[in-house]
């Protein structure tokens, strides 16, 4: 199995929006999961309170570029949910990574 991972940084749209950013992400991570080759979530907080939130998605599939097809099938279909509560502008940062190496 190819491993891998969805790498993506966002922010609230506002800071009055920040519980309910916390409260969608809950269910947007189930949405991820819910995806096949989607097997493991984690989200990250900054430090300083600086800067964006990080989740990260591992991937473990046949094939890294259909998982990748799969989430956006799933987009497409709206199984995966967006939230106004997401900041727009600047955009969230979204990569896909393969490993290439574990220690």
């Amino acid at each position: 199995m190819a491993k891998g991972m969805l790498y993506v940084e966002t922010r609230p749209a506002s800071h009055e929006q920040e519980d309910a950013y916390h409260a969608w992400y809950e269910g947007h991570v189930q949405e991820m999961l819910a995806i096949d080759g989607f097997v493991a979530a984690r989200r990250f907080a900054p430090v300083d309170d600086d800067g964006p939130f990080v989740a990260v998605y591992e991937i473990d599939s046949d094939d890294i570029e259909s998982a990748r097809a799969r989430l956006a099938e799933a987009v497409q279909a709206g199984k995966v949910t967006n939230s106004p509560t997401v900041q727009s502008d600047p955009p969230p940062v979204v990569r896909v990574l393969r490993e290439i190496a574990a220690y």
